[in-house]
């Protein structure tokens, strides 16, 4: 789903730019009202998670592949504007350290993935949770539900920005100068990549941490559930594993098992390199023009397709790139969230901005 550079016009990425950029700028006001200080490292992890959760390429029937992308759970957990930030430094370091999307393509795949995604999630979660408890097994299902939902929406998003592209933009003869695929191609690809595999990924990680965090971490789901009741909570009810050293491990977990998208065979549709593209199969006798000059157009990935050494060692290179990518994407959502906190605070009078006083208090852990 991340969209490359070339397979969109200047003219469409520059209205994606136009409604993400805005979008962004409100979601970094309005993270405060849940994201206090004492709760940015957790939104770091998550940004983390999202992050390796689209590094797992699992194949499709078609032969192409697809990946989970973790918005749902950040929004269910943290509301949608700290998803919005989340995905969106996610992304933006893997356009620019592991050339994974364009640059140019940036404001499109923040539009699908980090807007469109957690927002119609959300809204699928909270229509079938209704008023039930906050411990209730119904939230379990809407919260994969709307994984499954929003992740189809932000794909649905990206197949139609491909698909118009030429109707919209081709030469004197016809010839696509962009994305050479046309709405009856992208919307079946991306429907059977999400429908089937895909949305199943996301269904089950939204649905597992929210599960998970029923019986770990209530204080921290109550962020984003303010009022909602939870039957049969145990205030005192002792814990072998903090939910800190439970995430710890789930990160470090996936970090080792992220080589394992190297099995999937194929690409992601519409993510072809010019030269890599089945020309026939779009029947065109050359690479459209603006593809292959936008194509590559940021070539300064150090870790250009998760790999540093040129494909000698490429589960090495996966690994590292995980590592590297963590560790940039969780001091960059750390930054962003602290700034956007301290800039709240200083012009609220040193409020969080909810009306009280940011105490440094640790998330429970019951």
């Amino acid at each position: 789903m991340h969209i490359p550079d070339g397979y969109l016009s200047p003219q469409t990425c520059a209205a994606a730019f136009a409604v993400s950029v805005p979008v962004l700028a409100v979601a970094s006001v309005r993270v405060k009202r849940t994201v206090r200080n004492r709760h940015v490292p957790v939104l770091a992890v998550f940004a983390a998670v999202s992050f390796l959760a689209m590094m797992f390429n699992v194949p499709i029937p078609d032969g192409t592949t697809a990946h989970a992308v973790g918005g749902c759970v950040i929004a269910v957990v943290l509301g949608p504007w700290a998803a919005v930030i989340a995905i969106a430094v996610a992304l933006a370091f893997q356009a620019l350290l592991f050339g994974d999307g364009g640059v140019l393509a940036y404001g499109a795949n923040v539009l699908n993935m980090a807007i469109i995604l957690p927002f119609a999630a959300l809204g699928v979660y909270r229509m079938i949770a209704a008023r039930s408890e906050l411990t209730s097994g119904r939230r379990v299902v809407a919260a994969a539900i709307g994984g499954y939902v929003g992740i189809n929406a932000a794909a649905l998003a990206a197949a139609i920005e491909f698909g118009i592209q030429p109707s919209l933009f081709h030469d004197a003869a016809g010839t696509p100068l962009y994305s050479p695929y046309h709405l009856s191609q992208t919307i079946p690809a991306m429907a059977l990549a999400h429908l089937t595999v895909a949305g199943a990924a996301e269904a089950i990680l939204t649905g597992g941490v929210l599960a998970y965090l029923q019986r770990a971490n209530l204080p921290l789901l109550r962020l984003n559930h303010p009022g909602v009741p939870a039957a049969g909570e145990r205030v005192d009810r002792p814990r072998r594993l903090r939910p800190a050293v439970v995430a710890a491990s789930a990160v470090g977990l996936m970090v080792v098992l992220t080589p394992l998208g190297l099995l999937a065979p194929g690409g992601a549709f519409g993510e072809d390199a010019p030269e890599d593209l089945d020309l026939s199969s779009v029947h065109l006798g050359a690479v459209p023009s603006g593809l292959n000059k936008y194509a590559g157009w940021w070539h300064h990935a150090i870790f250009a397709d998760y790999d540093f050494t040129d494909d000698a060692h490429p589960w090495l290179g996966y690994l590292v790139s995980a590592v590297v990518g963590i560790a940039a994407i969780g001091v960059a959502v750390y930054l962003v969230a602290l700034v956007a906190r301290t800039v709240a605070a200083r012009r609220d009078g040193g409020s969080d901005g909810t009306g009280e006083a940011d105490r440094p208090a640790a998330v429970s852990a019951r």
